[in-house]
């Protein structure tokens, strides 16, 4: 179990997982991070909202190719000349529209974010997070 790292490592509250909760891939996030005792704030982002400067920072980490699920069928609604034409910037105008082009969940350690979810993952990022 992790645990143990966080005592050491990351300080709980720090942590917080961005989606929506009735997303498959975002449960099995949260069960995973409940499972190997992780603290975490979730911040449904339908429900709670997202800040523009908050998701810009992101884009600016990320890039758009990361953060935009190409997926998803808010982005395959999206007409083509938009899709077509997606930077950061138009990128951040529609999310800020649709927050569900966001790919899910979106983890952030307080030191980096990342987004989607495996176990593999979860389990490298927090690993590696034991300063």
């Amino acid at each position: 179990m992790l645990a143990g790292l966080f005592a050491t490592g990351l300080r709980s509250g720090l942590i917080t997982l961005y989606g929506i909760k009735n997303c498959d891939t975002v449960k099995k996030a949260r069960q995973w991070l409940d499972l190997h005792g992780v603290e975490y704030r979730f911040h449904d982002f339908r429900l709670d909202g997202l800040e523009p400067q908050t998701v810009a920072g992101w884009l600016d980490e990320l890039g758009w190719q990361d953060l935009v699920n190409r997926r998803s069928t808010s982005w395959k609604a999206l007409d083509e000349a938009t899709r077509e034409g997606m930077d950061n910037s138009s990128a951040l105008a529609a999310i800020m529209a649709q927050p569900t082009l966001i790919k899910r969940p979106l983890l952030d350690t307080g030191h980096e974010r990342f987004t989607g979810f495996t176990a593999a993952s979860y389990q490298a990022i927090f690993s590696k997070h034991t300063l």
